[in-house]
Parts: C-alpha cells; sequence; structure tokens
C-alpha cells in the first residue's frame, strides 16, 4: 500500500476557478458506467419501498401516490443540484467537499461527518434485518452468526477492487428493478382484468373506501413524512462516480436516467397497489407488494418478497459501506479526519486490484460492528438513541447541498461556465423552493409525535457536529496568529 500525499492546505479555498478544480484522486477507477447507472437506480429501491410502503399507504390511503410524487420530486431536485456540482468538480467526498468549497470548512466537516454517521447506524439496522430474514430460512443458525457472515463477505468484497463492489450493486440492482417491473406487469394485467381467474377493477379502489383523498391533505403530508427517507441513498452515485473513468460525464448519465426511473418505479408502484386492492387492506409493517401479488394469485408471494427484500437489504448494507468509506477517505484527505486513513491499496494496476482505501473500509465496518452490537444487546436503548440522532439527518444534508449549489452555480457561472455540463433547472428559483420543502418538512415532523424525537436528537447530533467543526476552526486560527507573531 501507498499512502497518499498530503494536501497541500488545510484552509478552506479562495472562490474562483482554481478552487472548482479538484485535484485527481487516488482511488481506483475500476467502476463502469453500466455499474453508476444501475446504482443510481437500485440504491433507493430497498425494504422502506417493499415493506415500509404500508405504513404511507395506511395514512394517507389512494393519495399515497401525491405523497410518493412529492418526496419523489424533492429527492429529483436534490439530485439534480448534487450532479450539477459533482459533474463539474468530481471528489469521493461529493456533497462534503462541494459544501467545504460552497460554505466554508465547517460545512464540509460537519456535512461529511454526519452522513457517515447515518450510513454506519442504518448499516446495522440492514444488518440486523437481513440476519431475521436468513434465520427463517434456516433456524439452525442464529442472527449474530448471519450478521457476522453478511459484514465479512461484504468487507472483503471492499476491500478487494472497487470492480467488485460495483458489480454486486449491479447484480442486485438488476433483481431488484426486475422484480419491480414484473410486478409492474402483473398488477397491469390485474386491473385489466387480463390475468386467470380476474376481473377488471377499474377506478373502484381509487374512488371508495372513503375517496381518494380518504384522510383529507393532513393524510398527503402524513404519507411525505413516511416516505421521503425511502429516498435516500441516491447520493452514493456522485460519490462513486470520482472512481470512473470520466467522472463528469459519468454522474451527469447516472443522474438523468436514474430520477425518472425511479420516480416512476415508486409512485407506479403504488398506483398499482391501491388500484389493485382497497387501500384499508393495507397494514403498517406488512408489505403491500405481498398482499397484492397474495390477490392475484401468485403462490409463495410471501417467500419471494422475503428473497427480493433480502437482497435489497444487502444491496443496501453493501452500497452503505462504501459510500462510508469513502466519505471517510475524502475527510481524511482535507485533513478532518485522521490521516492514518488515507492509505490505499497499491497493485498492477488501479483499475484491477489499487487504489482501494482499505483503511478507511475498515474503519467504517468497525464502527458498523459497534452498531450492530449495540442492536443486537440493546435495540430500545442504546441503539434506539442512536437511530433517532440520525433520523433526520438525510434531511439536514439535503439542506446543505441546495445551500451549496445556490453558492457554487453562481460562482461557476461567472468564472468556469464550460464547466456546467449537468445544469439545475431554473436556477436559482427551484432551488429556493427545494430548501422551503425541506424546511417544511422539518416543521412538519416536529409537530409529529412519532417523528419529533428524531428531528429533536438529530439537532443534537448536528448541534454537536458543528460545535466540534467551529472549536477546531477557532483552535487553528488561535495557532496561526500565535506563530504569526
Amino acid at each position: 500500500m501507498h499512502e497518499v500525499p498530503p494536501p497541500t492546505s488545510t484552509s478552506t479555498p479562495a472562490p474562483g476557478p482554481s478552487s472548482s478544480a479538484v485535484p485527481a484522486e487516488p482511488l481506483s477507477h475500476g467502476l463502469k458506467q453500466r455499474h453508476l447507472t444501475m446504482l443510481g437506480l437500485g440504491g433507493v429501491i430497498g425494504a422502506g419501498l417493499f415493506v415500509g410502503s404500508g405504513a404511507g399507504i395506511a395514512v394517507a390511503g389512494p393519495a399515497i401516490v401525491v405523497s410518493y410524487l412529492i418526496a419523489g420530486a424533492l429527492a429529483m431536485l436534490v439530485m439534480r443540484m448534487l450532479g450539477e456540482m459533482s459533474a463539474a468538480m468530481p471528489a469521493s467526498g461529493s456533497f462534503s467537499v462541494h459544501a467545504e468549497r460552497a460554505l466554508g470548512r465547517w460545512a464540509g466537516f460537519s456535512v461529511g461527518w454526519l452522513y457517515w454517521f447515518l450510513l454506519v447506524v442504518v448499516l446495522a439496522v440492514e444488518a440486523t434485518a437481513a440476519a431475521q430474514i436468513a434465520h427463517g430460512w434456516v433456524p439452525g443458525i442464529e442472527p449474530w452468526a448471519w450478521v457476522l457472515l453478511f459484514m465479512v463477505v461484504f468487507t472483503a468484497a471492499n476491500l478487494t477492487a472497487v470492480k467488485n463492489f460495483g458489480e454486486f450493486e449491479f447484480w442486485f440492482a438488476s433483481l431488484k428493478v426486475g422484480a419491480i417491473v414484473v410486478f409492474l406487469v402483473l398488477g397491469l394485467l390485474a386491473v385489466l382484468g387480463w390475468l386467470p381467474d380476474t376481473d377488471p377493477v377499474g377506478m373502484t379502489n381509487l374512488t371508495g373506501q372513503g375517496g381518494f383523498l380518504p384522510n383529507g391533505w393532513g393524510g398527503v403530508v402524513s404519507g411525505v413524512l413516511t416516505v421521503v427517507f425511502a429516498f435516500g441513498g441516491l447520493e452514493v452515485v456522485t460519490i462513486a462516480a470520482a472512481e470512473t473513468d470520466d467522472p463528469a460525464r459519468a454522474v451527469g448519465r447516472a443522474v438523468r436516467s436514474a430520477v425518472v426511473r425511479i420516480l416512476f418505479f415508486y409512485v407506479g408502484s403504488m398506483l398499482v397497489i391501491v388500484t389493485v386492492l382497497p387501500w384499508t387492506a393495507q397494514q403498517a409493517g406488512l408489505s403491500p407488494y405481498v398482499k397484492v401479488l397474495d390477490a392475484i394469485g401468485v403462490p409463495s408471494a410471501g417467500q419471494i418478497m422475503n428473497i427480493v427484500v433480502f437482497v435489497a437489504l444487502l444491496s443496501a448494507l453493501n452500497a452503505n459501506l462504501y459510500g462510508s468509506s469513502r466519505m471517510i477517505f475524502s475527510l481524511a484527505e482535507r485533513g478532518e479526519a485522521p490521516r492514518g486513513l488515507l492509505k490505499v491499496s497499491g497493485g498492477g494496476s488501479r483499475e484491477s486490484t489499487g487504489g482501494v482505501p482499505r483503511r478507511a473500509v475498515l474503519a467504517s465496518v468497525a464502527f458498523g460492528f459497534v452498531s450492530v452490537l449495540l442492536n443486537l444487546l440493546w435495540p430500545d436503548t442504546v441503539f434506539l438513541y442512536m437511530l433517532n440522532s440520525v433520523g433526520a439527518v438525510l434531511l439536514f444534508v439535503w439542506a446543505l447541498i441546495a445551500a451549496s449549489q445556490l453558492r457554487l452555480r453562481a460562482r461557476l457561472e461567472q468564472e468556469a461556465p464550460e464547466a456546467l455540463s449537468l445544469r439545475m433547472w431554473c436556477f436559482p428559483y427551484l432551488t429556493w423552493v427545494t430548501l422551503a420543502g425541506l424546511f417544511g418538512v422539518l416543521l412538519l415532523m416536529l409537530t409529529d409525535e412519532a417523528a419529533r424525537p428524531q428531528v429533536l436528537w438529530s439537532v443534537g447530533a448536528t448541534a454537536l457536529v458543528l460545535l466540534v467543526a467551529v472549536g477546531r476552526q477557532w483552535r487553528e486560527r488561535r495557532g496561526s496568529a500565535v506563530a504569526d507573531r
């Protein structure tokens, strides 16, 4: 292994074209366009959609389609902004690097560490949930043993060439996307009455049981709060783009193809579900996909969906381990994390075996193991507090992405317009609309009894990280002032 040369400066880059130029990454360029495209498509198709959508339907009824449209539009706008910045300034730290360049070191430090913490905590939830499914299939093996197996396998995959991560995610995402396509086709045939022993459903379930808005617009808002976090995970696409041969082109193509197709999969799935079955047939905690497949006569629907959810969880685990390792590596590059994490593997070529930040991978998986242990030992106390502390962090990250894009877009238009190969729509108006929407969701969460603890704990965690960031910056300035005397 060799160590990355230290950064030439730890100060915030000055505005100007030079600050937009990101040094060449020492990481591998082993990811292909197909890897990035499928990562964008499959990155957010997870258990939140296959299982968690039942809770949204229970509160919004058929209008859950509108809830997904609103939440998906927010995610799509954020991804467009992130895609614009990443195409102009590709970097393994993605939005953390952009925040530092736009708002200062405190912003890059804060958003980077918050996102890393979010990924390694959620990783524990995914590993534990996948282990519970596997334990149901093979009761003789305890859940903790399954967790250990999953963590070892994906750690090994992430310690080797990055193309292994890309291949894992490509096939995982392909299975998830294929499952949803089959579901949409079967659902449409059921609605039209073209399946054996089925009659056309028509619009009965969309207009019956209280109508399309059985709980009014309040139900739609509650649905947004339930489903918006299911879109988290798209950000990894822009992190991964730095490890392709042509990052600017790759991230642009991935963002363009992913956002519209993901909206199609999410909104299309919900429309099929609430059309085939009455919304009152859905229950929180139970997969609406299983209920629909059972209703149209697909044998062993529960087991089929268990397999899909299992794959979705492993895919998310793999992606989160990758994303967290690259984020902490980027923080170390900028002097915001221990410099020992800058070791990357050597090898004959970076595309084959080299350019992997192995210490960053091990640091992330080590904290992931701690999170898993806390989840297994104290799920209702210690781990619950950790989970609540990252419950709203995704919204904070998205808000900082929007704030960064406001600053960087204006700077790039003035000093390096040729770098804007992918542009945010209707700038700056839609950026401000997105910021308003994100703060609106946070305010609504504060009024919701179930969501309020997540916001409060997340605010506390964010305040702590900000305090550390400001304290570090103050100490450095004080040290510089003393040195200049």
